[in-house]
């Protein structure tokens, strides 16, 4: 499970970050100052840290300066918004740099873009008698390679990752197709009937009810 220091002082903003990552699977420390931050960072070891820029005692881009020798991916979220602080804070090192406010399912899929550049995503998962190559965007079954669209690759991606975890169909939407999901859509529904049938997860890929679907795996 991946690690993320969230450091923003503005509590509400920082919990409603902290549920979001919780529910995709990611383990969240947070810190509301610059000096609980530093504090935190020399006891323990972190795979992402979520960096607000306006915090008490030391800021934000002081804060990168103490980070930078550590090489732990950082991405800003700060309502500083200015071309000059955007450039500041890349040049300090950092990954991303993203203006408040923002949407959740953005900043899910900047995470999930550093994540695999720093390669902290397994790039081989074996799950539900499958075995995906992250890397290559191959799936194989007993040896025999599966061809799958690029929707189907995201959504098997997505249940693999999350094993045993209802999702809600809005989720799976948002997550796969990258936008806000349209009431009463049946795409999500019939994607997964295609799914199940290719990738031979009839049983293990199963509907919840009035909520979406779950991936019932052993392990």
């Amino acid at each position: 499970m991946l690690h993320v220091l969230i450091v923003e002082d503005e509590k509400p903003i920082s919990n409603l970050i902290r549920l979001s990552l919780s529910k995709e699977g990611y383990h969240c420390t947070c810190a509301y100052d610059g000096a609980g931050a530093a504090d935190l960072l020399e006891n323990n070891q972190y795979d992402l840290i979520l960096l607000d820029v306006m915090l008490p005692e030391i800021d934000g881009f002081e804060l990168m300066e103490y980070i930078r020798p550590l090489e732990i991916p950082v991405i800003f979220l700060t309502a500083k918004a200015s071309v000059q602080d955007r450039v500041r804070g890349l040049k300090l090192g950092a990954e991303d740099y993203i203006v408040k406010p923002f949407e959740v399912i953005e900043l899910l899929a900047r995470i999930d873009v550093v994540m695999r550049r720093y390669k902290k995503q397994d790039m081989i998962l074996e799950v539900g008698g499958l075995r995906i190559d992250t890397g290559s965007m191959q799936v194989w079954r007993e040896g025999a390679e599966i061809s799958l669209t690029k929707t189907e690759y995201e959504l098997l991606l997505l249940f693999a990752r999350n094993p045993r975890r209802a999702m809600y169909r809005e989720t799976i939407y948002e997550r796969v197709w990258g936008e806000e999901y349209p009431f009463g859509s049946k795409a999500v529904d019939l994607h997964v009937q295609r799914l199940r049938k290719k990738v031979g997860w009839e049983h293990c890929l199963q509907a919840v009810n009035k909520v979406g679907y779950r991936l019932e795996v052993g392990g």
